[in-house]
């Protein structure tokens, strides 16, 4: 038998402490004499489980505060859906919390037994939900990403989620052969026009449920920071009303698309239809408060995942 590094053996020992601990309900001090070792090497086994991500945990008790906002969401917005989780005050990531609650909603349509079509968008929120998912069979469903799959530079997008989930889950999946902009309005509708990427819009557009990231645009927002617009670019579109992204479309702060340069080049799928698609945003914080309220005031969604703080903004804007 190969040996172990000494990486691979102590991420073993951190599996097999976090088990003891949140599986087995051991204590810290049963889990050191189990294990034949001090209680402080427990808990820094156990720490370390949580933090490679060895232990996924979710909340099983609905909280009367969230469920009261997500209601009153629901109301204002019409929405088919909202989860509201709770806020940490002294947190700075934008996905701890609704990336769990963005997997949970994932897995329960996944776990549908009836063929659906699930569309993905893409970003770092998205991501980390999809990172979240245990494995799974689901052999009847299709899973098609919205998004094309190529850089700027002609390498893979980091952030497209689509292969993530492919890891994961069996299933049939339909990445989008495409980069994310093209060069010109002309160069998407002569790559639309291939047979390939048509079949791929067709089934975007009957998606049963879509699920996206919603971006903030600035020098700092998603579409800068992975190079695929300018500093330039990017201020011009703020500029001129841009107030969030979904999957590269921009629209304003009332939810409309704009018309402009940077939608004409976009060669996502169009974001399907709210009337027949539960179309679910995921996304917290205040620097995409704007991009949340434009997404949800022009009904590009009508589901949403997120967060005490920022469902009390929405609530009072």
């Amino acid at each position: 038998m190969a040996k172990r590094s000494d990486t691979q053996g102590r991420l073993d020992d951190a599996a097999r402490a976090g088990w003891l601990y949140y599986v087995a309900g051991r204590t810290q001090d049963e889990i050191a004499a189990a294990m034949s070792i001090s209680r402080q090497s427990a808990q820094r086994l156990v720490s370390l489980a949580v933090a490679e991500r060895l232990i996924k945990v979710r909340l099983d008790h609905p909280i009367a505060a969230c469920l009261e906002l997500a209601e009153a969401l629901r109301k204002k917005y019409g929405l088919r859906h909202a989860e509201v989780v709770p806020s940490d005050p002294a947190g700075s990531s934008s996905t701890v919390g609704i990336a769990e609650a963005a997997a949970a909603e994932i897995e329960r349509w996944l776990k549908r037994p009836d063929p659906i079509i699930i569309a993905i968008g893409t970003g770092r929120t998205l991501k980390a939900a999809v990172d979240q998912l245990p494995p799974m069979e689901c052999l009847q469903h299709r899973i098609v990403s919205l998004t094309g799959n190529i850089g700027p530079d002609g390498s893979a997008a980091f952030y497209n989620v689509i292969f993530s989930m492919a890891d994961a889950i069996k299933a049939r999946h339909f990445p989008m052969p495409l980069p994310v902009l093209c060069s010109s309005a002309e160069e998407r509708e002569t790559l639309h026009d291939q047979a390939l990427v048509r079949s791929t819009l067709q089934l975007g557009a009957q998606a049963d449920v879509t699920f996206v990231g919603i971006g903030e645009l600035g020098v700092d927002g998603p579409l800068c920071v992975d190079g695929f617009l300018g500093r330039e670019e990017m201020l011009t579109l703020v500029k001129n009303g841009a107030a969030g992204e979904i999957c590269g479309w921009v629209y304003d702060r009332q939810g409309q698309l704009l018309g402009n340069s940077i939608n004409d080049r976009v060669a996502s799928v169009p974001i399907p239809s709210r009337e027949k698609s539960s179309v679910i945003g995921i996304a917290l914080g205040k620097k995409k408060l704007a991009a949340i309220s434009g997404a949800l005031k022009g009904k590009i969604i009508n589901g949403i995942i997120t967060d005490e703080a920022t469902a009390e903004q929405l609530l009072s804007g």
